[in-house]
C-alpha cells in the first residue's frame, strides 16, 4: 500500500512552507501510491477550508480587503477561491510575470522540505522500521525542531550577507 510510482515504499507529506523556510502546517502519513486529489480529500486544512474555515489574515489587492488566505496549488486542484493555481501556457506578459513569480514561490516548498531532510538524516533516510504512528511523530517532531532553528537563526543571514558587504566595501 505503501509503495509509490519509483516501486519503493513512500509516504506523503503535505506542507506549507514560507520563504523564509518556516513550515506553516504538514500532513504526513498517507500511502505513496495517493494522488493528489486524495490527498486533499483527507488533509484536515483542506477539509477546514471547504467548510469555510481558514486563518484569519487580512490584505488588499487592487483595493478589495481580504479576510481568507489562499494557497498556491498545482493544476490538478479543484478550483475554489483559496487555491490559486498557475496559468499553464501564460500568452501576455502579465500572466507571464503572475505565472513566473508563482512558480518561484512554489519553489520555496520544495526548498524547506531539503532543509528538513539536510538537518535531520532520519527523514531522508529509508524508515522501513518503523510503524506509520512512529513515522508520523518522528516527523512532527522534526518539523517542529526545524521551525524553531528557523526562529532561533531568523535574520541571520541578512545579517551575514551585510557583513560580507561591509567588508568588500569599505
Amino acid at each position: 500500500m505503501y509503495v509509490g510510482h519509483v516501486k519503493e515504499p513512500t509516504i506523503i507529506l503535505e506542507a506549507m512552507a514560507s520563504y523564509d523556510l518556516w513550515i506553516w502546517n504538514a500532513f504526513f502519513g498517507l500511502p505513496g501510491s495517493h494522488n493528489d486529489i486524495n490527498v486533499l480529500d483527507r488533509s484536515p486544512l483542506f477539509k477546514d477550508l471547504s467548510e469555510g474555515r481558514a486563518p484569519l489574515v487580512n490584505y488588499s489587492i487592487n483595493g478589495h480587503h481580504y479576510t481568507m488566505g489562499y494557497y498556491l496549488a498545482d493544476g490538478i486542484y479543484p478550483p475554489w477561491s483559496t487555491l490559486v493555481k498557475t496559468i499553464p501556457y501564460p500568452q501576455e506578459n502579465k500572466y507571464k510575470n503572475f505565472a513566473k513569480a508563482q512558480e518561484s514561490t512554489r519553489k520555496d516548498v520544495e526548498r524547506a522540505f531539503g532543509v528538513l531532510q539536510a538537518r535531520f538524516a532520519i527523514v531522508y533516510r529509508l524508515a522501513c522500521f518503523w510503524g506509520c504512528d512512529t513515522l508520523n511523530d518522528i516527523m512532527k517532531e522534526c518539523v517542529r525542531m526545524h521551525d524553531m532553528i528557523v526562529e532561533n537563526e531568523h535574520g541571520t543571514y541578512i545579517e551575514d550577507l551585510n557583513d560580507d558587504e561591509s567588508d568588500e566595501n569599505p
